[in-house]
Formats: structure tokens, sequence, C-alpha cells
């Protein structure tokens, strides 16, 4: 019998391939040469490429016989995963690969921003002698506030803690308790902008935390303020950026990220106090081939039908055909259920009913957490290592099934309370032969939503007149509603409206709008596919 072809697309550590072991076909292909990469596709049942090669929809088209696409190193960006997912082929990452590299890399912008480092280097190397030019200032006793206290954010923490400095975190998700045991405070973002001589920050890059740092936050920061994003380009909104460190409104910032990359032509490059670095997280030969050798067990794990613990888009092993479609709406749902919590979860039950609970639905429950911490997690969420997302912040999680189900074939429900015992639940079901992506139910609500890309929720007390106003709001702003639906358990008692709408809803107009009709509730929710 021929042994399975795995195909190395770019240069992987020799270590990677000896992780392979000798149960493969091992080829390699410049994946960049595009003809000569779709021929080589055509027999294989793995790839393993780094960042050049585009794993297109074409490229997945040309793997006839492609089970695993995996990525030696984090970003996805040259992977069409949707496409993978209808493919039935695996993508698989390294999601851990890079963590200690990227939180050693804050912490070096930390403290080359505390000394000057790049602008005195600059100075000798230009034949001067300015020791004056570039007094800095100490780390010890000051006040460093952690945006994001995931693994790195974590990593982060406790090294900081040897330079003795006081920690300040901002992570709605993450219980006093666990942030007590990393030594950390947790504060709201305004009190940390007010109160921190240094930022780092380590969170997702999402709709809610797109700009979450701009002009509105650096006007309550400490003229001293260094700030330090080695974590996605666009939670600090540049503009703002350029003019806090024009104005002196901070002392200094550290970017690695970037929200073009390269930033061409920013004038970021030019602006006084700043210290850039090209993306550079995951550059240490260390995680470089941690990344190699990790991809590596993924693929054997994956070619011979096991649990994958890095798949990013379907769990490893044998999963029956009536459970796989629920396994998306599962992941989206959990991004809705995420995105309605303002505040850190206590528990997760994952209800599922309907004849499908006859087969093993395991990984339903594991769709849903990956989606629940996909949203407040700043490192890469899988199918393994979302329940122990959970357990590290003190999330009890039940699976729960059963056989009956009154109004659907089958009905997907993530039910939780919130860590000061508000209850929250959302629910989803697969409607008709298409199976369309639905949400039937909010917070006891019932609805029938075709899922989609954008929405807003709000909660409000049912009375004339209130369609009419956010309605002319969001006309006005020429956001426009695709669909809507409003529910209510008695007249004149609170509603909820669910609007599926065609692009993001800016902030401002959702606070002037939840103010307008005096909303309990008001949100806007994009679903991201993953």
């Amino acid at each position: 019998m021929s042994k399975p072809v795995v195909l190395i697309a770019e240069e992987l550590s020799p270590a990677t391939v000896d992780a392979l072991g000798p149960d493969f076909d091992i080829r390699h292909v410049d994946g960049t040469d595009r003809p000569a990469l779709l021929a080589a596709l055509a027999e294989a049942h793995a790839i393993l490429i780094r960042s050049a090669t585009q794993m297109d929809a074409e490229a997945i088209a040309a793997g006839k016989s492609l089970k695993v696409i995996a990525r030696a190193g984090v970003g996805l960006d040259n992977v069409d995963v949707p496409a993978a997912t209808t493919a039935g082929v695996m993508v698989v990452n390294a999601p851990t690969s890079n963590i200690i590299s990227a939180a050693e890399l804050a912490i070096t912008h930390l403290l080359a921003l505390s000394r000057h480092l790049p602008a005195a280097d600059a100075s000798m190397k230009a034949g001067q002698w300015k020791r004056s030019a570039f007094t800095g200032v100490e780390l010890f006793e000051k006040t460093v506030g952690i945006v994001g206290l995931g693994r790195i954010g974590v990593l982060v923490a406790q090294r900081l803690a040897a330079f003795g400095v006081e920690l300040i975190g901002y992570d709605p998700f993450v219980p006093p308790a666990r942030a007590q045991q990393l030594g950390v405070t947790l504060v709201t973002l305004d009190e940390l902008m007010e109160r921190a001589d240094y930022i780092t920050i380590h969170i997702p890059k999402t709709a809610e935390t797109t700009g979450l740092i701009g002009a509105e936050q650096f006007a309550k920061a400490k003229p001293t303020l260094r700030i330090v994003n080695a974590s996605r380009g666009g939670i600090i909104d540049e503009d703002a950026l350029l003019a806090a460190l024009e104005a002196g409104t901070i002392a200094g910032a550290g970017l690695d990220v970037f929200v073009n990359e390269p930033p061409t032509g920013s004038p970021l490059l030019g602006a006084p106090g700043i210290q850039l670095t090209p993306h550079l997280g995951a550059s240490t030969d260390e995680a470089q081939e941690k990344a190699g050798v990790s991809v590596a067990k993924s693929v054997r794990l994956a070619l011979d039908g096991e649990l994958v613990p890095d798949a990013v888009n379907v769990a490893g092993g044998i999963i029956d055909p009536s459970v796989r479609p629920g396994i998306p709406l599962m992941e989206k749902l959990g991004q809705v259920f995420a995105a309605l919590a303002d505040q850190s979860f206590a528990s997760i039950d994952v209800e599922v009913r309907g004849e499908i609970v006859e087969h093993d639905v395991n990984v339903l429950k594991l769709a849903a957490l990956k989606g629940v911490f996909s949203r407040i997690s700043s490192e890469q969420v899988s199918y393994v290592n979302a329940p122990l997302l959970a357990e590290q912040r003190g999330v009890a999680v039940r699976l729960l099934t059963d056989a009956a189900s009154e109004e659907y074939r089958n009905l997907l429900t993530i039910r939780g309370a919130l860590s000061d015992g508000t209850q929250l639940s959302v629910s989803g079901t697969l409607v008709g032969a298409k199976q369309v992506q639905k949400i039937v139910e909010i917070n006891g609500y019932d609805v029938e939503v075709p899922m989609a890309e954008h929405f807003i929720v709000m909660v409000y007390t049912d009375r004339p007149g209130i369609v009419a106003i956010y309605g002319k709001e969001f006309g006005d702003a020429a956001i426009n509603i695709a669909g809507m639906q409003i529910a209510r358990h008695t007249a004149g008692g609170q509603a909820l409206s669910v609007l599926t709408v065609d692009s993001r809803v800016p902030d401002d107009l959702l606070e002037r709008v939840g103010t307008a009709i005096d909303a309990t509730l008001m949100r806007e929710i994009t679903v991201v596919e993953q």
C-alpha cells in the first residue's frame, strides 16, 4: 500500500520532517510557483505551509485527496478556511508556538521605550555622544496596565512581576479571583488609561475591539504613558495615536502590528517617541521550530483519523454526517452568546435536543466553547484548548442532551450564568434541505432570524413609535436594515428586537439610539466565519 503524500511547500526545520516520521511520502514544492503547486496538490493528502503559499479555493479544489492543510504558524490569512471546511479539509495551525516569543517582544518594547534604545543606537551610529538626550525611566514601582489576560497576557504579567511593578488589567471576561492569582488588579478600561504608566495590549481583534483605544482614551492618559501593541493592528486607533504623540499627550509607543502591513507611507513612521518592529512577535528560531513540529504532529493525527488539538475548522475523529452541519452553527451561536455578555461567565450549559442525540454530539460542545472563547481570548482557540480556557477562567461547562424537541427537528442552545447571576441564552437550528442556519431564541424570547454577519439586538419597553425612532436613526446614518423581528411576552412589557444589517454600526450611533428608546440592552454583534 502506498504511503500518504505529505507536501511541504515552504522551508521548514529538519525537526518538522523528523516529527512527521517515516510513514509518509514527503514531497517538496515551491508554494509560490502556482502551476507547480496546483500540480503537486493533485496527489497530496496533506500540505504544510507558512505564509507565502496561498491555499485559496482553487488550490483546495486541486487537492482531490487533500485532508489537511497545516500552517506552521498562527495566522491563517493565506488559507481560505470556509472553502476548506466546505471541501471537508481540516485546517490546523500552531496557536501556542509563539506565545513566549510574543510576550518577550512586548516586554522588550516596554524596556526599549523606557531607555530610548532605538534613538540612542541611531545617535551612536551617527557618531554622536548625547548621554543627556536619552535619560530614561525605570519600570520599578511604575503601574503597568495589561489589556487582555489570555495566555500571552498572563505570561507578560508573570514576567513583569519580577520588575517590582504594580499590575492592573482590563479584561471583562476574566474573574477577579483569577486575576488576583496573577497579582493583577482588574479595573475598567477608563481607570486603566488614567492610572497606567505603561500599557501593553494582548487581545484579539474583533468588531468590538477595533479602535478600542482611541482619542477618548488617550485624553485620559498620563503624559508619561508609554503604550505597546504586539497583538493585532487596529486595536489602537492609529490616527488617534499619532495625534497623541505629536501633541505630547503620551510619552511614547511601541508597535509591532499595524492596520496595513507593511505600513508603507504611514505618518506613524515619522512620529515622535515611537519605535516600530515589522511584526516580529513569532520571529524567533524557537517559535518557528515549535510551529513546524506542532503542525507535523497534527498532520499525523489528522491522517490517522484522530482528534486534532489544533484543528481550526473541524474536529478530528469520526463525526456523523447528521451532526457535522451543526458544528458551524454552534460556533456562531457561541459568538453571539459571548457578544451578548458584558462580564465573565460562571457556567455554560450546551444543550442539544432532537434526533441527532442518537449520535456522539460532544463535538457540538467543543464548537460552542470555541465560538465563545474566540470572541474573548487573545490566543487561537481550538476544539481542545477551548475547554481548557473555560477551566482556567473557572467556568463550569456541561453538555446536556434530550431526544425530545417539540418545535424543531434539532435544537442547539447555549445557556449560561454570568458572574453577577444574570442568565443568558441563545438557541439555533438548521432548517430545510439546504440546512439554513437560524437563531430561534435569545434570552427566552422566541425569534426566527437567519444567521447573518451583522446583528443589532435591543431590549426596551414595548410602546408605540419605537421602531420609527431607530428606523429613522439607522436610515439617516445609511445603515441598511436587511431584516427585523420583534418578540415580547406581554403587550407593554419588555420587547426584544433583532435587526440584521448590511454593515457595522458605529458605537456612537448605537449609544444614541439606545438612549432615544431607553434600551436596557443595545448590542451590535458581528459573526465571523471560522
